[in-house]
């Protein structure tokens, strides 16, 4: 699977985000209904959601944190890299992962020095995540550097309390991309292969994840605006979750 798809790699070896860095989301009442960070999430206080490029992490982020009076994370997109990984110049892969790596090291930690976990904390990426970006973008050299740079960095690196993987079959996905760049002229197109491989590697990673309770939420038919109704039954399934993994469908109209 590694070094497939070069010529678009999707956000490259990240996510976009809607915004930059940390931030308060605001008011946690919405209408009549209104959830504490205590409410919702009981021991639950860094929730992290996930997904590939395309399905929404961002969104439903900036909703739930504004439903939740949480502290919203963000992935930072820019990356000095990118044009050149793009370009398909050799190892430029390379420099780009590292450089999102590290970003996303120095932003971890400082929200632990910063203790923003006395609150709830809403993050649009899981710091394990990066691990599936290297599988597919490095050759075995540059991976076997990275790996080991990435053991070290990991170490400092708070879990989540509970992990939402958003997830959707490849052709949704594709077919969202396409939507999204046809709004967005600035988005780099996303070739086809890299999408499947991309998604399937999403699937492979979160089918083996067991390190904090998960919550896989499948999109495929729902409306990724996160209206109330449908936030609101998201906020029960969170609420109510234990350990280990659970497979949601949201209700669609």
């Amino acid at each position: 699977m590694r070094g497939a798809g070069r010529g678009v790699r999707g956000a490259g070896c990240g996510a976009r985000g809607a915004g930059r860095g940390v931030w308060d989301a605001g008011a946690g009442c919405v209408g009549v209904h209104c959830y504490t960070s205590r409410q919702i999430v009981g021991e639950f206080r860094y929730i992290a959601i996930e997904g590939p490029v395309g399905v929404g992490k961002s969104a439903l982020a900036d909703r739930l944190g504004a439903r939740l009076d949480a502290t919203l994370v963000l992935d930072e997109p820019e990356n000095p890299f990118l044009a050149d990984f793009y370009a398909e110049r050799t190892g430029a892969g390379f420099q780009a992962q590292l450089f999102f790596t590290l970003a996303r090291h120095r932003q971890q930690t400082a929200l632990r020095q910063h203790d923003l976990f006395s609150q709830l904390t809403l993050c649009d990426y899981l710091f394990e995540r990066d691990k599936i970006y290297a599988y597919l973008n490095l050759d075995d050299n540059e991976l076997f550097i990275y790996q080991r740079l990435y053991e070290l960095l990991a170490q400092d690196v708070p879990s989540p309390d509970l992990v939402v993987y958003l997830q959707t079959p490849t052709d949704v996905l594709r077919r969202r991309l396409k939507d999204q760049s046809r709004t967005n002229a600035e988005l780099p197109a996303m070739d086809d292969e890299y999408v499947r491989e991309l998604n399937e590697a999403y699937n492979h990673f979160f089918f083996h994840y067991n390190a904090t309770p998960l919550l896989v939420v499948e999109t495929s038919q729902f409306d990724l605006t996160w209206g109330d109704e449908a936030l609101d039954d998201l906020v029960k399934q969170m609420k109510s979750m234990g350990r280990g993994t659970r497979y949601y469908v949201p209700r669609t109209k």
